[in-house]
């Protein structure tokens, strides 16, 4: 008889959470009994999972040592609120939050670095990366060996999806307001979103970075073991539902050879390339896949030693869910 593992998700009734207990089903994940957990307000909703509906309690009032595996799917409030105690009872935690700083829970993307897992006991705790620094830790990772990379710049066009549902929400309603030639009044933002991009995603600090951005430095770095890694990251908000695309330019220091990083992008776990003269796009690509898609591979106009790429993904199933689930699949082992 296959062994279960009683799974308890935290932020079920939100964007990734909903696609986590999806992502479980479809990769047949063993699991014994699942505990969905949210706050009071959405506390009663259901969530299908295997052919039966899934009613949602309250986190806090939850018992963690019930579960042996907790995925923390909501704000990072939630998570510095309850993951302390689910580890205190021997429940593993894998943190999609950020909240967690890296010497408690190591950000892992299984594609780049999932080494880590065999230095870890138990009770696990492991940090899912945002979805920008995981899609991009998984297409850097196969190059890292191949090219002497100096510096990274990546702008992040990301979805709305990336703010939960609030935000979809609110490009749906701001979209159908202008269309229909009514007063516009923005609530999520402070500002129109439809049809325009906003250029930071949440408020920045006093030197001007957002958590968002720093976030993404700190967990590249991490994940693909290049702790100097000089790294200028932009997060700019598109008003686009689902699906981030990042623009990137690596600095070498040599001149790139081309070919040699088109071989390396196509063997690599997780990735699909796109010939030259073609381009992936969100809506017409990624949404709803498993890979991250990359184009546009060229070198600097003027600087040889420069390598731009053009990436897209599903930031709340490849970026978030997806690489959560494939973490609880490596730890399956030591959670037995």
């Amino acid at each position: 008889m296959t062994q279960t593992f009683d799974i308890a998700v935290i932020g079920a009734t939100g964007t990734v959470g909903e696609t986590l207990v999806q992502i479980l089903e479809e990769l047949a994940f063993p699991v014994g009994t699942l505990y969905l957990l949210a706050g009071n307000n959405s506390a009663g909703a259901s969530v299908p999972f295997r052919g039966k509906n899934v009613r949602v309690k309250e986190v806090d009032e939850f018992d963690f040592s019930k579960a042996q595996l907790a995925f923390f799917a909501a704000g990072p409030a939630v998570t510095l609120s309850f993951a302390a105690r689910a580890t205190a009872v021997g429940c593993s935690v894998i943190d999609l939050s950020g909240a967690l700083p890296a010497e408690q829970a190591p950000p892992v993307v299984p594609e780049a670095n999932a080494h880590v897992l065999d230095d870890l006991e138990k009770p696990f705790r492991l940090g899912s990366p945002s979805p920008s620094a995981t899609n991009l830790a998984v297409v850097l990772a196969p190059l890292r060996g191949l090219l002497d990379i100096q510096r990274v710049s990546v702008t992040a066009n990301l979805a709305m999806s990336a703010q939960g549902r609030e935000a979809v929400s609110e490009l749906a309603r701001q979209t159908a307001e202008l269309l229909n030639m009514r007063p516009l009044e923005p609530t999520f933002f402070d500002r129109q979103v439809a049809f325009n991009v906003l250029a930071q995603v949440g408020t920045p600090d006093s030197q001007g970075h957002t958590a968002l951005e720093k976030r993404l430095v700190h967990e590249l770095r991490a994940v693909l073991e290049l702790p100097l890694l000089k790294i200028s990251a932009t997060c700019v908000q598109a008003p686009v539902f689902f699906g981030d695309s990042l623009t990137v330019s690596l600095q070498l220091g040599a001149p790139v050879d081309l070919a040699a990083v088109n071989r390396a992008l196509d063997a690599a776990p997780g990735v699909e390339r796109v010939e030259e003269g073609d381009y992936p796009t969100a809506v017409g690509d990624a949404v709803g896949q498993d890979v991250v898609y990359v184009g546009r591979v060229r070198a600097g106009v003027d600087d040889p030693a420069e390598l731009n790429l053009w990436l897209t993904s599903d930031n709340v199933r490849k970026g978030a869910a997806l690489n959560a689930v494939q973490l609880a699949q490596l730890l399956i082992k030591g959670l037995a």
